[in-house]
């Protein structure tokens, strides 16, 4: 969902820091109005994530929308001022707009980033079919390298969960980090991905598909960014949470795909001087990983 965030408006500005904790917010979505509370301080990104959270199921991510400010001084809605902070009561709106926006899918190297996300030692006795996933991941990740598309990887509480699996080659990584926060959009993601210039797709891989996967694709998304998760790279301690996750992820318009369809999508032509080796690494089919089995 790419929603818009105008210009500032006159008199529509917040007061300026007056504490910290929660502020309370009333947010309003076609007939539903849900009172709920943000951080003080907090902004644009933090209340599509917060209308996200609470109309998930009712938002079609086909959209785009608009968020809106209710402003006391003229009565009415207005277009959420650039730079918004929340630091006092307030009630806000999403609100479609009538150009509906199809998700196409089209991945190209130069716009493309991968995100691989805490495959890690601890995990492996853990996570439904860890050895499959880890060997589709690098397959993914010997792409990359083949076809010049930056990597980021993140690593879970690493002092105790440990580091990646060796089996993963993390050469010519742009980043390795290790995070406590679920979601891999920390800072210095949000800092990298700023200074690669055209980024418009993340293709998403690692575990677990219901926590990690699943909340760094809906902090991506609420940026206006295309995700892709690559579902033979990806799992779960159990299939139920891996298919149900992957279930509601696809109903948000995110795309969820393979690791084979990614890779020719990337080189899309016979012609293109890697398919030869991005052709070798697909020789074999990617293994199945339970994703045809029963839950």
């Amino acid at each position: 969902m790419a929603a818009a965030e105008p210009g500032a408006v006159p008199g529509s500005g917040s007061c300026a820091p007056a504490g910290s904790g929660s502020v309370p917010v009333l947010f309003c979505f076609s007939v539903f109005a849900r009172p709920s509370s943000v951080p003080h301080g907090a902004g644009y990104e933090l209340l599509i994530q917060k209308f996200l959270s609470l109309y998930g199921d009712q938002i079609d991510m086909h959209r785009k929308f608009v968020v809106q400010l209710f402003a006391e001084e003229w009565s009415q809605y207005i277009d959420l001022p650039k730079g918004f902070l929340v630091n006092e009561r307030c009630k806000v709106r999403l609100v479609p707009l009538q150009i509906q926006i199809t998700t196409l899918g089209n991945l190209t190297p130069s716009s493309t980033v991968f995100f691989c996300c805490d495959m890690q030692e601890r995990f492996r006795p853990a996570i439904k079919y860890f050895g499959d996933i880890i060997s589709v991941g690098q397959r993914l990740l010997q792409g990359a390298r083949l076809l010049g598309i930056p990597v980021i990887v993140t690593e879970q509480y690493p002092k105790g969960l440990g580091s990646t699996v060796q089996e993963i080659d993390l050469t010519g990584a742009k980043l390795v980090l290790p995070k406590t926060k679920f979601s891999m959009v920390l800072p210095e993601v949000e800092a990298a991905l700023a200074e690669i210039p055209g980024v418009r797709s993340i293709v998403l891989f690692g575990v677990e598909t219901h926590v990690c996967i699943q909340q760094t694709a809906l902090e991506l998304i609420g940026r206006g960014l295309e995700v892709h998760i690559v579902a033979d790279a990806t799992s779960s301690r159990s299939m139920m949470d891996r298919m149900f996750a992957l279930e509601r992820l696809a109903r948000t318009g995110i795309i969820v795909t393979t690791s084979e369809a990614i890779l020719l999508q990337l080189v899309a032509d016979k012609e293109h001087p890697k398919f030869k080796e991005i052709q070798n690494l697909i020789k074999a089919s990617a293994p199945e990983s339970g994703l045809l089995s029963k839950v």
